[in-house]
């Protein structure tokens, strides 16, 4: 039997790299899955990528109440309800010192990658404890347990949505709700293209190119590769099923290693 079977999934950030990827997987274990993004033609690109009918997607802005209320509105009316949320959406912002960054891109960090959160918690919630239940899946980062140098805002949202899922998964337990971050490494995405090449514009690491940066990074993890979105997907799947029913309040690392050390 598929792990997922007649649930009711929204994934936002859905038009990305993981995003796409665990829709993908989670429509295949029997899921109806709506993307949630801003740029439609993109959501439109992962819906033929997914190519099934069970998904579908929802334009809508994460950091504003009422766009976020539309889309958990759309899947009660459309599937009778929401069993999984995956609050994926997150942007990377500019890489600078902290001294040298504006404080308008702090704001937009934290607004996307921390108020966008606990906003779908905040609508998601009450719709998952009438339906008994459910499963909350908080894309964090490497960043989120430990520092980013150029990345402050970054890797400070980070850390803040692990907070978040610890007081969400508190108070979701009697109403049979799990709430977990997934913490992904270096993942072959846009945001890690960005991420290189702002390095190699910034010049300050020495890298002459984004292959050269990629490498760099790469060779500084256990496993010697970045991830693939469908590796991050897979734990995503997991934590998203039944099979993660004692899994509550965790922050479960896809990161080749990273956290534990650097190669020797």
């Amino acid at each position: 039997m598929p792990k997922l079977e007649g649930k009711v999934a929204i994934i936002t950030g859905g038009a990305g790299g993981i995003g796409r990827a665990a829709g993908k997987l989670f429509v295949e274990e029997g899921a109806h899955v709506i993307l949630v993004d801003l740029d439609e033609s993109e959501l439109q690109g992962a819906l033929e990528s997914i190519g099934d009918e069970n998904a579908t997607y929802v334009v809508a802005d994460t950091t504003q109440p009422d766009e976020v209320q539309n889309f958990v509105n759309e899947a009660v009316e459309r599937y009778g309800g929401v069993d999984i949320f995956l609050a994926n959406a997150g942007i990377e912002g500019e890489l600078n010192s902290i001294a040298d960054t504006p404080v308008e891109m702090f704001d937009k960090v934290m607004s996307v990658n921390v108020k966008g959160v606990w906003l779908g918690l905040k609508y998601v919630m009450p719709v998952m404890r009438e339906r008994g239940g459910g499963s909350i899946v908080i894309t964090s980062s490497t960043a989120g347990v430990r520092g980013s140098p150029g990345m402050a805002p970054y890797s400070t949202s980070k850390h803040a949505v692990i907070g978040l899922m610890r007081s969400a998964a508190m108070e979701g337990a009697s109403m049979g709700i799990r709430v977990n971050t997934v913490n992904p490494a270096p993942i072959q995405t846009r945001m890690m293209r960005s991420i290189e090449e702002q390095r190699v514009s910034g010049g300050r690491e020495g890298f002459s190119t984004v292959e050269e940066a990629q490498e760099s990074y790469a060779s500084g993890m256990p496993l010697g590769r970045y991830g693939e979105p469908e590796e991050v997907g897979r734990l995503m799947l997991f934590l998203a099923s039944d099979e993660s029913s004692y899994c509550n309040g965790g922050v479960y690392m896809v990161d080749g290693g990273a956290t534990a050390g650097r190669p020797g």
